[in-house]
């Protein structure tokens, strides 16, 4: 759709810069072309040319708007607007968007490119709490647009099961019972009560510190405790997970590339670096001249591995099993994600493409697992759901418990996940559910609420005999019904942009816009009302608009509801 629109556009313009002798590499957007208020699409290529040609921004787009050609096909016009040159869609291009639309394969891309995303690999000692949420659905919405691409990804979670906090789980699971609640929630009461009990008993230190180096030894008895503790927990958090239509594909144990000899591989190619020392017994990398000051600690005076160590071999092999790897991190992570990538480029290794994300908050106050005081995904899911049962509820009041329940545990959900992901990854944000669930606003309710709207549209249509596809497009010139169109459009445009750019928020925004955009056409332009003949066209674009809303949702992991 708007990716041939613009691709037109590039065509033209190259040659008309050829024709002028001018020439600007292909690739990257060095026509500096953008979607404007002004036209379809503006090129903004004259000032980028004009320090090299010694010449004004307006005179160069003037020279270049005369050379251009006038064999357009998905082009209408191309106006010149001082230094910019700015491109229409022709009504061909529209109709075939429309056609494009109604025919429902018009939402996978062409990007064809192997991806890893890591996102989530919260430590397996209790239940995600809301901070993890936002690593969660930034990195599944990433899964979701990179696929949508046309990508091939590998949604994974690195499980932490070498380090204090496993050890911790396993001594207190020596101690305590677990109490039968959720799997998650019952480890971490256990992992809660052994911190509480080793400030009064030292020795619980010391078990723990046997059980890490046992583990990493591959003692049998240990292997076995570890892992069955960690699955247990790991259970649980894929239950809440779920509940957010989140899955991963594959779990990637750090313990895996210890007992492959991978780990023991980078501290070997590392020590070659000659920046490597031993301080009190521990190896360590000195990144000083790469502007850290704290060195990387490799491995402990006891022999065993750091985190770190074992991520690295980690991302080696992720950057050999993939074209694409991406890390979703909390901004607790800046300075060891700089470590790790620089010690990557030492090694030769490709680095991951990194999501920093701050942090999501409610008005209650902080979250520490250590002390117990967390407010858990699941109470947060929990109130939410219980928030959105009421406002369903007030609106359909006819209806059963069954299809109350069904539905608010949908609005629910995609009120969280849309909530987290329409901020900007690299700014805080405060999640208020009040917000999240006003169906008259910008939130996801107001844009699954759009597509059940289209899909009543569309059941009445039908009740009345119409063919949604025996149209004639030329009829939809109506400012809405246009504007419709091309926001439909954009769809594989901010698909391809938030893949590359790694925004998941992008696709928020459109998501927004597109809801808004459909609501403006419902309201000026009445469908099953006109005329019959228009009634169809507009019937049509309401089908377009539906399968535009429901890939759109599909994307950010939202149910389409038909119904609300």
């Amino acid at each position: 759709m708007f990716l041939d629109f613009m691709s037109e556009v590039e065509g033209l313009l190259h040659a008309a810069l050829g024709s002028c002798g001018y020439k600007v590499e292909q690739g990257v957007n060095n026509l500096g072309l953008d979607v404007s208020p002004h036209a379809d699409l503006a090129s903004s290529v004259a000032f980028r040319l004009a320090p090299l040609l010694k010449k004004s921004p307006v005179a160069i787009a003037r020279e270049i708007h005369q050379a251009l050609t006038k064999n357009y096909n998905y082009v209408d016009r191309v106006e010149l607007s001082g230094p910019y040159l700015n491109f229409f869609m022709s009504q061909k291009f529209l109709d075939t968007v429309l056609q494009q639309a109604l025919a429902d394969n018009a939402w996978t891309g062409r990007m064809n490119e192997k991806v890893i995303v890591e996102h989530t690999s919260a430590n397996p000692d209790g239940p995600l709490h809301v901070g993890h949420i936002r690593n969660s659905v930034i990195g599944d919405t990433l899964v979701r647009i990179l696929r949508r691409a046309g990508c091939t990804v590998d949604a994974e979670y690195y499980v932490n099961d070498m380090g204090r906090q496993e050890a911790m789980v396993v001594v207190g699971l020596d101690h305590f019972q677990l109490d039968g609640s959720k799997a998650d929630h019952a480890v971490a009461k256990v992992y809660i009560a052994a911190n509480r009990l080793m400030e009064t008993n030292p020795e619980i230190r010391t078990e723990a510190d046997s059980v890490i180096s046992r583990y990493e030894a591959g003692d049998e008895e240990i292997v076995a405790k570890v892992q069955s503790a960690i699955k247990y927990a790991i259970g649980g958090i894929e239950e809440t997970l779920h509940r957010m239509n989140i899955r991963h594909d594959s779990y990637h144990w750090e313990s895996e590339f210890v007992r492959k000899g991978d780990v023991a591989e980078i501290l070997g190619q590392l020590e070659k670096t000659g920046l490597t020392e031993y301080d009190e017994g521990a190896f360590q990398l000195d990144l000083t001249a790469h502007g850290f000051e704290k060195k990387m600690v490799l491995k402990r005076a006891n022999g065993t591995s750091l985190y770190i160590t074992r991520d690295l071999a980690y991302h080696r092999w992720k950057s050999e099993n993939s074209d694409r790897s991406v890390d979703i991190l909390g901004a607790d992570h800046k300075l060891v994600s700089g470590q790790l990538r620089t010690a990557l480029r030492l090694l030769g290794v490709r680095e991951p493409e990194v999501v920093i994300f701050e942090f999501v908050s409610l008005p209650t106050g902080s979250m520490s697992t250590r002390k117990g005081k967390f407010i858990s995904a699941d109470e947060l899911l929990d109130e939410v759901e219980k928030q959105a049962y009421e406002e369903v509820r007030l609106r359909r009041p006819e209806e059963n418990e069954a299809f109350l329940k069904e539905v608010a545990a949908q609005v629910a959900t995609g009120a969280v996940r849309y909530d987290v992901v329409k901020v900007s990854p690299d700014k805080a944000t405060t999640f208020d559910w009040k917000q999240a669930l006003d169906f008259e606003k910008l939130s996801a309710p107001f844009i699954q609420y759009s597509h059940a709207r289209a899909c009543s549209i569309l059941r009445k249509g039908e009740a009345l005999g119409e063919d949604a596809l025996a149209i004639q497009a030329d009829l939809l010139t109506g400012d809405n019904e246009i504007s419709l169109l091309k926001k439909i459009a954009q769809f594989d445009l901010v698909i391809d942009r938030a893949a590359r750019e790694l925004k998941p928020h992008q696709l928020a925004t459109y998501a927004r816009e597109l809801a808004e955009s459909f609501n403006h056409f419902y309201r000026y332009s009445p469908v099953l009302d006109a005329e019959p003949t228009l009634r169809q066209a507009r019937m049509a674009l309401a089908r377009a608009a539906k399968n535009a809303l429901r890939a759109t949702l599909d994307t950010l992991g939202i149910v389409a509801l038909e119904t609300m």
